[in-house]
């Protein structure tokens, strides 16, 4: 039976300009997969993500998580932000402590938790995180690729049961980015729920186990990214372009005539080009 760990029911968030940043939004996040939201800028997966911990509030619709509607009491939103653990797009953001063992030692001290729990909380977080030899290095001397990890780290410390990254590549170079995604692969298999946001249509189509598309606040569509990325309606509905991979393999395998499994990395489609 599947289990969904974070469900939106019609929700619905209006600015207070009036404008309509999400707009009767259904959606129900599976326990234990790899989520990636797609969508061009405008489309409202940043606002989307607020929704999942309780930082913002659908002016209509429900939010659940494991089953049980959100309550945005503070005893009710601290203990879903402790199962729901946002990162933000832009680090600086999300980081004000003067060093990285203070910045990610303050979510267990807000717990009450006893300090040499804390520090053993905070030094398996920076070790998850990569970042654990940076300990006493003063944040703003960060590079921005350290200042996400510094981040994800800040939340990892908590012990979420589910990551929310928006964004979690974005302006980094491509040795920091695959850092990130090697990070979020091994917090994937200790069972942790990743979802992300991203503009990267080649790495969402190669990372995620399921796909959202967004445009305008509202959900165009979903599935397995081999269902997503060949929809090609779907896709130029949403003003995005096809996986690179994806396209190549479609124009290759052109009139051969036999259903071939797309290739979900580059290797694997230099393995069937090799076999034609």
């Amino acid at each position: 039976m599947t289990e969904y760990i974070i469900e939106l029911k019609d929700v619905t968030y209006t600015y207070p300009d009036g404008t309509i940043a999400l707009n009767k939004i259904h959606m129900s996040i599976i326990k234990g997969k790899k989520i990636a939201v797609v969508g061009a800028n405008g489309a409202g997966k940043s606002t989307l993500f607020l929704h999942f911990n309780g930082l913002s509030k659908p002016k209509q619709g429900e939010v659940y998580f494991k089953g049980q509607r959100i309550s945005y009491s503070n005893s009710g939103l601290n203990k879903l932000r402790r199962e729901v653990g946002l990162v933000f797009q832009e680090p600086d953001h999300q980081i004000f402590s003067s060093s990285v063992l203070q910045e990610i030692s303050i979510g267990p001290m807000n717990m009450g938790l006893q300090r040499e729990v804390v520090l053993a909380k905070s030094e398996a977080a920076m070790k998850a995180a990569g970042v654990l030899e940076f300990k006493q290095k003063p944040t703003h001397a960060l590079s921005y690729g350290l200042k996400k990890r510094v981040a994800i780290a800040s939340i990892l410390a908590m012990e979420p049961s589910v990551l929310v990254l928006d964004e979690p590549t974005s302006g980094l170079d491509l040795g920091s980015a695959e850092m990130i995604l090697d990070i979020l692969e091994k917090l994937h298999e200790d069972g942790k729920t990743i979802i992300i946001s991203t503009h990267d249509i080649d790495m969402a189509y190669s990372w995620a186990d399921y796909i959202y598309v967004m445009k305008k606040g509202e959900v165009l569509g979903y599935g397995s990214p081999e269902e997503v990325f060949t929809d090609t309606e779907l896709l130029e509905c949403a003003g995005i372009k096809q996986p690179w991979i994806v396209e190549v393999f479609t124009e290759s395998s052109k009139g051969r005539g036999v259903q071939e499994a797309l290739p979900k990395s580059k290797n694997q489609l230099i393995d069937w080009i090799k076999a034609l």
